[in-house]
C-alpha cells in the first residue's frame, strides 16, 4: 500500500521545500547576487514541485491496484488517457501540465543568464533535461501503479512546450533584469 496521498500531503511537501530553497537563496545570494540565487532556488523548487504533485496520488492514498487495472504501458495516443479537467487550471490537464513546467524553463534561464556564454549551451541541455525529467515521471508512474496515476506521452509533450515558452519568458526577463550586470559586495 502506498501510505501517503492527497492534496494536503502535497502542499505539505511544497512548503518543506519551499522552505529549504529559501534558505539555498540566502545562503546563495552573496556569491551569485539576488536575481541569480533567487533563480537557482526558485528552480529548484519548481522541481521539487513537479515531482510532488506528480509523483504524489492526487485522492488519498489508493491501497492495492489490481494487476488487471495496471496499465501495461504508457499511452502513445495524443490526447491519451487523461481526462480532461483539472480542479486546479480550468482549460483542462494539459493545459496544466503545460503550467507546471513554464516556471522551470524560466528560472532555468534567469539562473544561468548570470554567465551569457554558459547560457548559450546550458539552456538547451537544460531543456532537454527537464524533457528527461518529465519522461522519467511518467515511467514512474507506469511502474507505481500504486499512486494511481497514468502514463501518458502527451504529458511529456505538454510538459515540454510549458518548458519551452517558459524559456522565452526567461529571456524577456533576463533582459529585463540582466544578472549579468548585477555587482556583489
Amino acid at each position: 500500500m502506498f501510505p501517503v496521498g492527497g492534496v494536503g500531503v502535497m502542499l505539505a511537501l511544497v512548503l518543506v521545500a519551499g522552505a529549504g530553497c529559501a534558505l539555498l537563496a540566502v545562503a546563495l545570494r552573496p556569491r551569485l547576487g539576488w536575481v541569480t540565487a533567487l533563480s537557482v532556488a526558485g528552480f529548484v523548487w519548481s522541481l521539487a514541485v513537479i515531482g510532488s504533485i506528480t509523483l504524489i496520488p492526487a485522492n488519498g492514498a489508493p491501497g492495492i491496484v489490481p494487476a488487471e487495472g495496471r496499465l501495461a504501458g504508457c499511452s502513445w495516443d495524443i490526447g491519451g488517457p487523461a481526462p480532461e479537467g483539472f480542479w486546479i487550471v480550468g482549460g483542462g490537464q494539459r493545459t496544466l501540465n503545460a503550467v507546471v513546467f513554464a516556471p522551470a524553463g524560466a528560472l532555468l534561464v534567469l539562473a544561468l543568464a548570470r554567465w551569457p556564454r554558459l547560457a548559450w549551451v546550458g539552456v538547451p541541455v537544460g531543456i532537454a533535461l527537464l524533457a528527461a525529467y518529465s519522461a522519467g515521471i511518467e515511467a514512474t508512474q507506469l511502474a507505481l501503479a500504486r499512486i494511481d496515476r497514468a502514463c501518458d506521452v502527451t504529458d511529456v509533450i505538454d510538459n515540454v512546450t510549458g518548458a519551452v515558452i517558459g524559456a522565452g519568458v526567461g529571456i524577456l526577463l533576463a533582459l529585463a533584469l540582466r544578472p549579468w550586470r548585477q555587482r556583489l559586495r
